[in-house]
């Protein structure tokens, strides 16, 4: 039996896959069995952003191998320890951040600050939380509540009591929602799969300012944004706001399971000894790969050209949209982390770019999500954006 029938045979079917076996990566490419190279812009969903076989992070992991693989957490562990310095260091330029939970997934750290932010509220009479349709904050019940997905929703009722949504960017909304009863508001600075879509300046300037007059939680999303995916460690420092909890995963550990949530003075006190944990969280030989990402991306240039090589890929895809104005509608987003929106369902782009062996994610049926290692260069954009010329002139024929 070929990989795709025995996938078919022995798994639910949850992911609809690429018929693609992939043997190795090396840099911002993937290579099939058979030899064939995919410049990869899927970069893992945001996992990958040093991209694949990166030497130091390789090596922090062989290192780690041989001295221990797991811990319980009632032992103190280096790696965790390390990794923590790390993120405070780059997290609270201001000291806003104080504590840290490390967790397997996303997810999960959705799932703790949740329950950090109820445990918050119980003392100070606040029992509401406010998200917003066009989120996506994990799969798991606690985060399907805030998630406005109803494509991730449907046949998973009921869910958590004392949630509720708004729309995106839409103040008025916010103004008429919020009172003193709101725990706290869980958004994302900028929308990863609803289409890349940007808080304005008017919906952060309101969310201060009801944040100021009701006190409550401000829980920013920074799952698939964060560590330098926008040109910023998170992509809330592009606006004036700066958030009570903060929750990261998927390039934290290199490649390797591994999620954060962050906490202000506010909520620093708020969890006690067993009052919250997890078995594999923090995993010692995820975090001494997540040291290596964040030293790399931080320290090496890499933000840098996540800079520079986001905004000559944004520069390329505008020119498109004036060469094809009646294809592409829209395209925006921050540094590595971009969006194309069409006038018409993007699968068959998606899937014509994969004939021209570029990689391309689409999400909310009709936006090519571009989510490409940091590490992208000026030569592969050019590719890309010759790929995208190619393909869009064959879908208009």
């Amino acid at each position: 039996m070929s990989l795709k029938e025995l996938e078919e045979k022995y798994f639910f079917k949850t992911y609809k896959r690429l018929n693609l076996e992939i043997e190795k990566g090396e840099g911002c490419y993937l290579i099939t069995k058979s030899g064939i190279r995919y410049l990869d812009l899927f970069g893992g969903l945001a996992v990958n952003s040093l991209g694949y076989n990166n030497s130091r992070v390789n090596q922090a992991i062989k290192n780690q191998i041989e001295k221990y693989i797991h811990l319980s957490n009632l032992f103190l562990q280096t790696p965790q320890i390390e990794l923590a310095e790390l993120v405070n260091k780059y997290s609270s330029p201001h000291g806003e951040f104080i504590k840290i939970f490390l967790s397997n997934s996303g997810t999960e750290a959705m799932e703790g600050s949740l329950k950090l932010a109820r445990k918050w509220g119980k003392t100070n009479s606040k029992s509401e939380i406010i998200s917003f349709h066009g989120s996506f904050h994990g799969r798991t019940l606690g985060a399907l509540s805030i998630t406005g997905r109803e494509k991730y929703r449907n046949g998973y009722e009921p869910f958590l009591q004392g949630t509720s949504f708004c729309n995106y960017n839409d103040c008025s909304e916010l103004f008429s929602k919020v009172n003193k009863t709101t725990l706290a508001i869980v958004i994302e600075f900028i929308q990863g799969e609803s289409g890349i879509n940007e808080a304005n300046a008017d919906f952060v300037e309101t969310i201060t300012h009801l944040r100021n007059k009701f006190g409550f939680l401000l829980i920013a999303d920074e799952i698939q944004s964060g560590i330098g995916r926008t040109g910023k460690f998170f992509a809330f420092e592009h606006m004036k706001i700066v958030p009570d909890i903060v929750v990261m995963a998927k390039p934290l550990g290199g490649g390797l399971p591994l999620g954060a949530f962050l906490g202000n003075e506010k909520v620093a006190n708020v969890f006690t000894y067993g009052t919250h944990g997890t078995t594999f969280g923090g995993n010692p030989v995820a975090c001494a790969a997540g040291i290596e990402t964040i030293k790399e991306i931080m320290e090496c240039g890499i933000i840098d050209n996540a800079i520079a090589s986001g905004i000559y890929l944004k520069e390329k895809l505008i020119s498109l949209k004036a060469k094809y104005p009646g294809l592409i509608r829209d395209v925006r987003g921050r540094g590595m982390m971009l969006g194309i929106e069409l006038q018409t369902d993007c699968e068959k782009i998606m899937n014509e770019m994969l004939e021209l062996k570029v990689l391309v994610n689409c999400t909310n049926k009709n936006v090519i999500r571009l989510l490409p290692p940091l590490i992208l260069s000026f030569n592969e954009v050019d590719f890309v954006i010759e790929q995208f010329d190619t393909c869009f002139k064959n879908f208009l024929k």
